[in-house]
């Protein structure tokens, strides 16, 4: 592949745009070398105002989304595509959310360019762990531990039981609960049939992958080797 075309399919601009940052002198080797049009470099090599390239195709990484912010590129108000830089908007593959987390969810969301690792970490068969802390409106009653582990709880409007899920009680009003499926709504939905109402939710992780420190609103770069390691997917 050319190194322009390379260089555009990353989000940097159009063929002329890039051509533009060539002849400029923006795109150099790591020594600070300007680079050609004509020149075969490996990706790694390339820098564009001293910075490497992004990654290639096949690019994950993670989003610690703050609430407020919805999961689509279409809606009005804030997206979650706001908070990464505007050139992943013009990535070829395109770049996409790993799922949904809805306006009022905090947390973890994955985002990836690659489309068979997007259908494994999403696909129902997977069975990935997904970790979320709940505030709720009203104290537990006691028995919601027992009814989510069951494999027997239906949803309104459903025909199919829920997968077993695990709750951890953290006090009267918060609890960690771990879901092996991903259903529309599904937290907020399992403590409404149980008579309670979630006011604030937060996904902590995703199979081996969480949070950490990452700050509400940044984003991080995940190293191919962190996918089949944490995720435990190869």
């Amino acid at each position: 592949m050319r190194i322009v075309r390379l260089i555009a399919n990353l989000g940097y601009g159009s063929r002329k745009q890039v051509t533009e940052l060539f002849r400029y002198g923006h795109v150099t080797d790591p020594n600070g070398e300007v680079l050609y049009t004509d020149d075969q470099v490996a990706h790694e090599d390339i820098r564009i105002d001293g910075e490497p390239l992004d990654p290639p195709a096949g690019m994950l990484l993670m989003l610690h989304k703050p609430v407020g912010y919805t999961c689509s590129r279409k809606d009005q108000g804030a997206l979650v595509y706001d908070l990464l830089p505007p050139r992943f908007a013009l990535r070829k593959p395109a770049l996409s959310s790993i799922g949904r987390l809805d306006r009022d969810t905090s947390g973890l969301l994955l985002f990836t360019d690659d489309g068979q690792l997007q259908h494994r970490i999403s696909s129902p068969k997977t069975g990935l762990a997904k970790v979320y802390q709940a505030q709720l409106a009203e104290d537990l009653r006691g028995d919601e531990a027992q009814t989510f582990a069951s494999g027997e709880l239906l949803l309104d409007n459903e025909d199919k039981p829920l997968l077993p899920a695990e709750l951890e009680v953290l006090a009267p009003r918060r609890v960690r609960l771990t879901l092996h499926e991903g259903r529309y709504h599904q937290v907020r939905r399992m403590f409404a049939a149980v008579g309670n109402h979630v006011v604030a939710l937060h996904r902590s992780q995703i199979g081996g992958l969480s949070l950490g420190d990452l700050p509400s609103g940044q984003w991080r770069l995940l190293p191919p080797v962190d996918v089949a390691e944490r995720l435990a997917m190869i």
